[in-house]
């Protein structure tokens, strides 16, 4: 089951096995997830095994917990998923709104709410959270490994998970100015061989 504690500054939340609430900020159940969000392989574009992130589960379909809620208006209006290429273009108006808190099943004890609802919460609201996917490896333009260090800023890549590789971000595929891509949040504590996560406080 998810372990829930007191609220107040000590207030330490997890939901699913990849994203933590150290603080909350706000539980957005508002819109409808895509169909697709149920289907997508992970990675959903970049599929090339150099640029595959080492946190990435293998064999689960649909969105995953800890990685980007974009908005979706190809699918229509309200609706929210993962990222997605139509053709080989990167489509303009698909924005990161938060960070996904459950797999598109939900969490193992829930009897699959996404499934039944068609609902898929994300958190935003300057939360500070701690996620277990991010990505490893550059996306676009090389393979190099990515390291990450307090105070580095965090966008939402083109396969939906956090990078600080601005080259990397969605929006930057969609317009090549830096000044169109979303600040997700920033770096609090940088993963390493002692801490599993990379926490960040949010910025959407």
């Amino acid at each position: 089951m998810p372990l829930e504690q007191g609220q107040g500054s000590g207030d330490f939340r997890e939901i699913s096995g990849r994203v933590h609430l150290f603080h909350l900020g706000t539980r957005n159940t508002w819109g409808q997830l895509t169909a697709d969000s149920f289907s997508q392989s992970n990675p959903p574009i970049v599929t090339t095994l150099a640029n595959i992130s080492s946190q990435l589960p293998t064999g689960i379909p649909g969105i995953l917990s800890g990685s980007v809620a974009f908005t979706r208006p190809d699918a229509g209006n309200g609706f929210h998923g993962g990222p997605v290429q139509v053709g080989a273009a990167y489509v303009d108006g698909i924005r990161p709104l938060g960070i996904f808190l459950n797999d598109a099943v939900g969490n193992p004890y829930e009897n699959k709410p996404a499934v039944a609802s068609e609902r898929g919460p994300f958190v935003n609201g300057m939360a500070t959270i701690g996620v277990g996917l991010w990505e490893t490896q550059e996306q676009i333009g090389g393979s190099a490994s990515l390291t990450y260090n307090v105070g580095d800023r965090l966008f939402a890549s083109v396969n939906g998970l956090l990078t600080n590789r601005i080259d990397d971000a969605y929006e930057y595929q969609v317009v090549a100015d830096p000044d169109n891509v979303t600040c997700m949040g920033v770096v609090r504590v940088a993963p390493d061989s002692l801490n599993t996560l990379l926490v960040l406080n949010l910025r959407v």
